[in-house]
């Protein structure tokens, strides 16, 4: 597998993100990946998903995450069954953004100390 976000991993600097800036990270290529099915650009989406993949796996070997594992690990099946699969778990482009959107406004409120 090749990285997309090598330059992550190896500073450290994703383990120095809290749960919330994680998250957030990986909301924003999930987004990415919908906006791109949307307009009909399958390539884009799977690499958008990939990225956003990339990011969840960093997220579930970070250490400081391991009392979310099982939610972590519920989040890589129901993107994988949404973008891959067949959509088993009947999410959809909504419910995936409002899951996501939290962590977003926490990682701000935390990062603009709001």
């Amino acid at each position: 597998m090749v990285f997309q976000h090598k330059n992550l991993l190896e500073s450290g600097r994703w383990f120095e993100m809290n749960i919330f800036e994680q998250l957030a990270n990986i909301g924003a290529e999930v987004g990415r990946a919908i906006n791109w099915k949307n307009k009909g650009n399958a390539e884009y989406s799977r690499l958008a998903f990939e990225r956003a993949l990339e990011l969840l796996y960093f997220t579930i070997e970070d250490k400081k995450n391991y009392r979310r594992l099982g939610e972590l690990c519920r989040l890589k099946e129901v993107l994988g069954d949404y973008f891959a699969g067949e959509n088993q778990y009947k999410s959809s482009a909504e419910n995936l953004n409002k899951y996501f959107y939290p962590f977003n406004y926490a990682a701000r409120k935390i990062y603009y100390n709001v």
